[in-house]
């Protein structure tokens, strides 16, 4: 928690400091609905399918110029993959506190395009099966570092739609046994958004 408080401050920091006397800061919330996976999950006779979930949190946003903008972001996040195994199904599921910060690029008034890291922090990882959980988080990495790149929409001053597309770095497993290939999070995010 220290050190997503020490991310956030110097964002935070940066950003006030560039915005400074212009009134082109705002902060909002946001929330929707994740459509997630993990890629090599289909290993050794695991079929895999998309789990959805959903992620809400706080943004802010940092005018740099007209047409740029920094917007860091905290985000809850629940990911995973659904499994089946041998005719047993059963969800992996991963949630994490994810800190974006993303580079926003308007392209008229209203549209932006938007790309950055994320870093995410594991909160839980359990794998849920017929009603039996198994608590697998020493089993998982704690830290899950990710690149986002996405669209936004403004319908008016206080409310925004947005879809964004992060694809992930590092590997979810904490080891890797002999010949297992690196599992990484995907994530395609839907956002509703409302700036104060």
């Amino acid at each position: 928690m220290k050190k997503i408080i020490l991310l956030l401050g110097t964002v935070f920091t940066f950003g006030f400091v560039n915005a400074q006397g212009k009134e082109d800061m705002s902060f909002g919330v946001k929330g929707g609905l994740n459509i997630t996976s993990i890629t090599n999950a289909e290993q050794d006779g695991v079929n895999s399918k998309p789990l959805v979930g959903f992620h809400v949190g706080f943004f802010g946003e940092f005018m740099i110029s007209d047409k740029f903008s920094i917007q860091p972001e905290l985000l809850y996040s629940t990911q995973g993959v659904k499994l089946e195994v041998d005719g047993d199904n059963g969800d992996l599921k991963l949630d994490y506190i994810n800190v974006p910060v993303m580079a926003k690029y308007y392209i008229a008034d209203a549209f932006s395009l938007e790309f950055g890291p994320q870093v995410g922090f594991l909160v839980s990882s359990k794998v849920k099966s017929e009603g039996v959980s198994m608590d697998v988080k020493d089993d998982t990495k704690s830290i899950d570092v990710s690149l986002g790149f996405g669209v936004n929409y403004n319908f008016t001053e206080k409310f925004m739609l947005g879809a964004r597309y992060n694809i992930g770095l590092t590997r979810v497993q904490k080891d890797l046994f002999p010949g297992e290939s690196e599992s990484k999070n995907s994530v395609f995010l839907i956002s509703v958004g409302y700036k104060f």
